[in-house]
């Protein structure tokens, strides 16, 4: 297979960045896309010339950080996936493909397809955590928790903090990522110590950190790798309400 590239090249957050075009021959429909632009990169090191900047770390769809946005998709064209799953085999034969990173004021470029996803972090500590005792290890079955509720923290904890939320929307909302770890939280027991200021201090922090409002158009559900629902975001909001109601606030 035979593509023509079209990569974002920035050398960092205050350079005005521009499309370079690579020309890439011989690739295998079985290749991975990071594997397809790490073979670039052999080339273009041979060549003496400066390999294209990206995140990776696992390769096996868990960290979230093959943060790229391919074809105008975060992690590309395949749903449920992240750029280190997609393979070659999605595109056709002498497809052009442009290569971005994420596209965010929070997410500064830091080099090439690489940004600085640290903001996410701040959100977490202000109150993605619970108080648990330091002594000795709880018997698994000490607190019994309904199996749907149970099911519904899983399904919020499936979220890698990618990004890829921020940077399908329109606004560059975080509140998906915001409202998964919220939620996961909100309907545990082991949540309930500080679920009385743990919306409001989340969501007061992402917006200090420039992220856009929701306006619930809904891509981000379509282009998050672990499908988090939108009913997290719902539940989050009811979580921030009441939080600003508690008598914890007054």
């Amino acid at each position: 297979m035979n593509h023509k590239l079209n990569i974002w090249r920035q050398k960092n957050a205050n350079d005005k960045g521009k499309f370079y075009t690579y020309e890439v021959s011989g690739v295998s429909p079985d290749q991975s896309f990071l594997e397809m632009i790490d073979e670039l990169n052999d080339d273009l090191t041979r060549k003496g010339e400066d390999p294209v900047h990206f995140d990776h770390d696992c390769r096996e769809g868990i960290c979230g950080a093959c943060s790229m946005v391919i074809n105008g998709h975060a992690h590309g064209p395949k749903g449920l996936i992240t750029t280190c799953q997609l393979h070659m085999r999605s595109f056709s034969d002498g497809e052009e493909i442009t290569i971005e990173p994420w596209r965010a004021k929070p997410f500064p470029v830091i080099k090439d397809l690489v940004v600085d996803r640290t903001p996410m972090d701040r959100i977490i500590q202000a109150g993605g955590y619970v108080s648990v005792n330091t002594g000795g290890t709880p018997d698994a079955n000490a607190i019994p928790i309904a199996k749907h509720l149970a099911d519904t923290a899983m399904d919020a904890a499936q979220c890698i903090g990618c990004g890829a939320c921020v940077a399908t929307c329109k606004n560059a909302s975080a509140m998906l990522f915001t409202a998964a770890k919220i939620s996961q939280l909100a309907v545990l027991p082991q949540g309930n110590a500080e679920r009385a200021n743990r919306a409001e201090k989340m969501i007061a922090v992402m917006e200090e950190e420039g992220f856009g409002g929701c306006t619930n158009t809904g891509a981000c559900e379509v282009e998050c790798p672990k499908g988090i629902s939108l009913e997290h975001i719902a539940r989050a909001h009811r979580e921030y309400m009441s939080a600003k109601f508690s008598s914890h606030n007054v």
